[in-house]
């Protein structure tokens, strides 16, 4: 079979595309980029805001008007929190939530007759994550979330912590790594939270990955400030680990943060962004914020602003809250106006882009090494490459066609930084 694969949201749905991708090439069948061109179309949908939701629905019907004739399989958040409304929905073949979703490969291949090796198969040995266009891979290291957030519908999809074992992780690490990939991202729900239902710990797998493995570059996606020990920084001694995470902060009122039910204070938060800036020289800590979560008054909104502002971010995710059923957020009193809501996004975005540019014009004339990931035609003789540095920064330069640098690690100096854009020059 021809299988196609999308993901809708956030990075552990990527991680995942790439096990079911492995797991469909090992019995011989081949991923395709174009879904028109799929027998299946796997989606893995996302719920985290109601946005999320509907975004899932709309490429849910496009894919079906794309190529009727396909089997559509549909996976992830929403698809597990409706899993009724889903099944039912026009050319939805199968639904598989996300307590099966280990075994979806293994689903569609006896849903749809196919769990049996072509005469001709394709190399096992073969990268189906080159073949989806891709420079970097996501490693799911754990699903779930033992903890729950009052505004989170993801925990409730995603169910209890469960953690992979360090030596699968290992083990597929130098797999991709064999196969030519330069950076691996560490990702699941609750990444801090990894190894809590098998005895072990993320500095246990970080420290395993840096003995065990040769990939040059390891990152975090999102990871949760309140599970890291006070060692942990110790770890980006070692300059295969990048200095950069992504902490989720969500306000900067502790009195929000308890509504929330969440489980750090702002002086805890600021004193490990100060360990993770005092232990690496650039470090770029990142986060969320939700504006007008409930009952959120203008005073504890200004504690955000001020917050934000005091420990300073090289970029903001932000999220205006939307009431999702089944949370306990949705029942609180005091839900804030639209216009509010919008006012205040507007104003957080505006001292996100100013904190941005402070972080990148600091790192201006700066020599690092790039991880070269793309590139497109600029002219007849020239072509344009972009990449990222160790903490996570943009950065594009123009070389000749002669000059191959994708998936290549080279050094280069930071020369300017476009604002507009968001994006060094080399």
């Amino acid at each position: 079979m021809k299988i196609h694969l999308k993901a809708l949201g956030c990075r552990l749905n990527e991680a995942e595309l790439e096990l079911w991708s492995v797991q469909f090439a090992k019995k011989g069948h081949q991923i395709v980029k174009a879904a028109d061109e799929a027998d299946v179309v796997v989606l893995n949908t996302c719920a985290v805001t109601t946005e999320a939701t509907k975004k899932s629905r709309k490429l849910m019907n496009r894919l079906h008007r794309e190529n009727p004739q396909s089997k559509l399989v549909v996976s992830g958040c929403y698809a597990t929190l409706e899993e009724e409304d889903v099944a039912t929905r026009l050319g939805v073949d199968l639904v598989v939530n996300n307590q099966d979703k280990e075994l979806l490969p293994e689903k569609v291949m006896d849903a749809f007759s196919a769990n049996t090796m072509p005469v001709i198969a394709m190399d096992p040995e073969e990268s189906s994550l080159f073949q989806r266009g891709k420079q970097r891979a996501f490693i799911k290291i754990q699903d779930g979330c033992r903890y729950r957030c009052t505004y989170c519908i993801v925990t409730v999809a995603r169910g209890e912590e469960r953690s992979r074992i360090l030596a699968d992780i290992i083990g597929e690490v130098n797999n991709l790594h064999q196969k030519g990939i330069q950076e691996i991202v560490l990702t699941g729900v609750h990444v801090g939270g990894y190894g809590s239902d098998i005895g072990s710990s993320l500095f246990e797998l970080v420290s395993a990955l840096l003995k065990n493995t040769d990939v040059p570059r390891i990152r975090f996606a999102s990871v949760e400030p309140w599970d890291l020990p006070d060692a942990f920084f110790l770890l980006f001694e070692n300059t295969r680990l990048m200095p950069h995470m992504h902490l989720p902060l969500q306000s900067g009122a502790d009195s929000v943060l308890r509504r929330m039910s969440r489980r750090c204070k702002i002086v805890d938060f600021s004193q490990l962004v100060q360990q993770a800036r005092s232990a690496i020289n650039g470090f770029n800590v990142t986060t969320d914020i939700i504006v007008g979560f409930p009952g959120e008054t203008e005073k504890e909104w200004r504690k955000t602003l001020e917050t934000v502002e005091n420990i300073g971010f090289g970029h903001i995710h932000i999220f205006s809250y939307s009431s999702r059923e089944g949370t306990k957020a949705a029942g609180l009193s005091n839900q804030i106006a639209v216009d509010v809501k919008k006012s205040r996004s507007q104003e957080l975005h505006k001292l996100a882009a100013k904190l941005k540019n402070d972080f990148y014009q600091a790192q201006i004339n700066n020599t690092v090494e790039v991880l070269w990931e793309s590139q497109k035609t600029d002219s007849e003789a020239r072509v344009r490459y972009s990449g990222y540095t160790p903490n996570f920064c943009k950065i594009e330069t123009i070389v000749a066609n002669t000059v191959l640098l994708e998936s290549k690690i080279k050094k280069a100096k930071l020369v300017s930084f476009s604002e507009d854009r968001g994006v060094f020059k080399a």
